[in-house]
C-alpha cells in the first residue's frame, strides 16, 4: 500500500505535496529530500506537507515546506496557492488562511481559479533578511561576473535582486550559485535577476536557495517588486514574467504584498515510504 501525493504546480515551480493532517506520515528531512530528487525520486523545486495548525492558530491549515536537500524554508508564494487551492476544494471556501513557519497567509479564491496571497509585510533592515552586518539593503556591496548592487529584502526568506539591462544574457548556472552562498547572507539567499520592460511589467529569473533555477519563484517576485519600486524602478503594482508564467503584483501601502496567480495539478501518485531512508 502506498502513501498518495499531488504533484502541483505554479507557473511550473513544482511541488510534491504530502498531507499529513489524517495522520503522521513520517516524512522526515532525509526523505523530503528522496522524495524530492529529480533521477532518482518524484522530483520538485519545494517539499510540502499539509498539516493541522498548532493549538490557538486562527489558520485554515499548516504548510511546512521543505527546499530539495531537506532544509526548511519559511516561505513560498507559489506553494501557498496551491494548498490554499487544495483547502478551499475541501471545504467549499473562498477565503482562508495558510500558515507556515515564517507567519499566517490570508488567500483567496477568485472566480477565475487563480489564487491571491497576502504573502505579509517585506522585511527590509539587514538583520531581518539576515545579512552578515549592519548595511543598507537598498545597495549592498556584492557582485559576481556582470552583476552588482543588489537590494535585498526578507518575504519570509532571504532575497537579493539583480537589475540587468538583459536578464537572458545572463549565465545564471554560472553565477547563481557563488552567489547563494556568498559570505554576506548567513542562510544563503535567493538570488533574483531582473529587466524593468515597463514601470508595470518586470521580467525576473531566479535562483533558489538549494533548488537553482526554478521556473518561478513567488517570494523571490514579491521582494523584485519591493526592491524595484524602492529604487525608483517600477510603480507598487506590476506583472511579473517568470519563465514559467505571469504573477500579478501588488506592494500595498501597508507594507504587505499581494500575489495573484495560477495553480495547477500535474497527477497524482502513490509511493511507499518504507522503501526510503529515515
Amino acid at each position: 500500500m502506498g502513501t498518495q501525493f499531488r504533484k502541483m504546480h505554479g507557473c511550473g515551480n513544482d511541488f510534491v505535496v504530502f498531507d499529513e493532517r489524517p495522520k503522521s506520515l513520517g516524512l522526515t528531512a532525509t526523505r523530503a529530500a528522496a522524495i524530492a530528487h529529480r533521477r532518482t525520486g518524484v522530483g520538485c523545486d519545494q517539499f510540502i506537507v499539509m498539516e493541522t495548525p498548532p493549538a490557538g492558530s486562527n489558520a485554515d491549515v499548516f504548510m511546512r515546506i521543505r527546499n530539495p536537500d531537506g532544509s526548511e524554508a519559511g516561505a513560498c508564494g507559489n506553494a501557498t496557492r496551491c494548498v490554499a487551492h487544495l483547502h478551499a476544494a475541501e471545504t467549499g471556501r473562498r477565503d482562508l488562511v495558510v500558515q507556515t513557519i515564517s507567519g499566517l497567509l490570508p488567500a483567496r479564491i477568485l472566480d477565475d481559479g487563480r489564487v491571491t496571497v497576502d504573502m505579509g509585510p517585506a522585511r527590509l533592515e539587514w538583520r531581518d533578511v539576515p545579512l552578515s552586518g549592519p548595511m543598507d539593503t537598498l545597495h549592498i556591496a556584492l557582485s559576481e561576473g556582470p552583476v552588482s548592487d543588489p537590494a535585498a529584502a526578507s518575504m519570509g526568506n532571504p532575497h537579493a535582486t539583480f537589475f540587468v539591462p538583459d536578464v537572458e544574457a545572463l549565465d545564471l548556472d554560472r553565477i547563481g550559485p557563488p552567489l547563494e552562498h556568498a559570505a554576506i547572507f548567513p542562510e544563503r539567499a535567493n538570488i533574483g535577476f531582473a529587466t524593468i520592460l515597463a514601470p508595470d511589467r518586470i521580467r525576473l529569473r531566479v535562483w533558489e536557495r538549494a533548488a537553482g533555477l526554478t521556473l518561478a519563484c513567488g517570494s523571490g517576485a514579491c521582494a523584485t517588486l519591493v526592491n524595484a519600486a524602492r529604487r525608483g524602478l517600477t510603480g507598487r503594482r506590476a506583472t511579473i514574467l517568470a519563465d514559467g508564467g505571469e504573477l500579478e503584483l501588488e506592494w500595498r501601502d501597508d507594507g504587505h504584498v499581494l500575489m495573484t496567480g495560477p495553480v495547477a495539478t500535474a497527477f497524482l501518485g502513490t509511493i511507499d515510504l518504507s522503501m526510503l531512508p529515515v
